[in-house]
């Protein structure tokens, strides 16, 4: 078998790149960034260690291949004290569904049991009810002027839908909003110091309020999600308070993958259409093209730009040679705009067909997908109905973060 060579990568370079990826203006416009590491080759070596890969059939094959692992508890504690993998809140990540590989995996992911078509229909009045409201909000707001979209709609969707489906507070909503802000820094490619102190903090904080949360509902149980947890995993596990500890975990999973990453898709999505008027208007007259707009905007830039995966044996990626608990960071941002994927992959096209990897593969596909995709289709059916004049304001700005997309504002207007 014929092996592909890569060439060299200098250290310096790959250091300064990924220095320029990190900074705000990075992230305003990654893309020429991945399409230089592209150059160097589809599998090249990380300055920090372990290897980052580019090309999207490669991405793909990791994601889909059962000898490709999660960063689990056993990989982190492996990683020695002081390093970013034995920080509290990676441990706490750790126990939570995506960094679990089978067989646990298959136990909690069966006993998640949620969002399939029953649930999804259940959601949807809630959520077509909630976007109006929002969209009300937003109007008054562009009577005067100019409103922050982002803040106004694309970070409150999210949070009002998983919040009402798991049976919260609405007064809680901001709290949880901001602590999963911080948390996920945790799961960031190369987070400072500073920023996995904020991740402590946030995830101490969100251990307590649903650890207190399980609580209340097996006190008084009722007909939520919560509840039907406590009593699957009461037949799974004897001892009650590893039940709750297991539910918790659950609870926590489910804020999280269902905040961070759609807040981000809604209002990434609205920002893409706006800088493409024309596909704007082509949606307002061809509502039916709303799918083939999330798709596209998943594609064009997903909200999650990294996912990593861990070698369960010695082998060869693209012809290059990563031994066994080696880490690989798969550039999904970059592999989205593979050319040798897409033709003209630069091009927002609402025309193409869909073929991304915003949401992961294998068995650690979303399990979110299908009710972030209701969000964001249901939110830009009614957006391009009620505001067919909507323009940007300004160019937003971004977290200088790497991994996790997250615009810090979206202003616009309505002529």
């Amino acid at each position: 078998m014929e092996i592909a060579i890569t060439p060299p990568v200098d250290r310096r370079f790959a250091v300064s790149l990924f220095s320029r990826l990190r900074t705000a203006k990075g992230q305003a416009n990654p893309f020429p960034i991945y399409a230089e590491l592209r150059s160097r080759g589809g599998v090249v070596a990380a300055p920090w260690g372990g290897h980052v890969v580019t090309g999207f059939d490669l991405c793909d094959q990791v994601l889909r291949s059962r000898h490709w692992l999660e960063p689990d508890a056993r990989w982190r504690e492996q990683q020695g004290d002081g390093t970013r993998w034995t920080a509290p809140s990676s441990r706490e990540m750790s126990r939570t569904l995506p960094a679990l590989n089978p067989p646990d995996h298959t136990l909690v992911r069966r006993s998640a049991g949620m969002f399939d078509r029953t649930s999804l229909e259940q959601l949807r009045g809630t959520v077509v009810r909630t976007t109006s409201r929002l969209l009300d909000s937003l109007a008054e707001r562009l009577h005067e002027g100019e409103a922050d979209f982002n803040a106004l709609v694309a970070e409150e969707l999210p949070v009002a839908t998983i919040g009402h489906w798991l049976g919260l507070p609405s007064a809680d909503f901001r709290r949880l909003r901001d602590l999963t802000h911080d948390q996920v820094f945790t799961q960031e490619l190369l987070p400072s110091a500073s920023q996995l102190a904020r991740s402590d903090a946030a995830t101490a904080q969100l251990r307590t309020y649903f650890m207190d949360l399980v609580r209340a509902r097996r006190a008084r149980p009722g007909d939520d999600p919560v509840s039907r947890w406590i009593a699957v995993w009461d037949e799974l596990e004897g001892d009650h308070d590893k039940a709750d500890e297991a539910v918790y975990f659950l609870a926590l999973f489910v804020l999280l993958a269902a905040l961070e990453t759609t807040s981000t898709l809604l209002s990434q999505m609205t920002l893409l259409l706006l800088e493409h008027p024309s596909q704007w208007h082509w949606l307002a007259v061809h509502p039916d093209l709303v799918p083939a707009a999330v798709e596209e905007s998943l594609r064009y830039d997903p909200p999650t730009h990294v996912i990593s995966r861990v070698a369960s044996r010695d082998g060869l990626l693209g012809g290059v040679e990563v031994l066994k608990d080696e880490m690989v960071h798969l550039m999904v941002g970059a592999a989205n705009r593979d050319p040798a994927k897409h033709e003209d992959p630069e091009l927002f096209n609402l025309h193409r067909k869909p073929a991304h990897l915003a949401f992961s593969g294998g068995i650690h596909y979303c399990l979110g997908a299908p009710l972030a995709r209701m969000e964001a289709q249901i939110l830009l059916h009614q957006l391009v109905r009620r505001f067919p004049r909507l323009t940007l304001v300004r160019r937003p700005t971004w977290a200088p973060r790497v991994a996790f997309r997250r615009l810090l504002n979206l202003d616009v207007t309505h002529s």
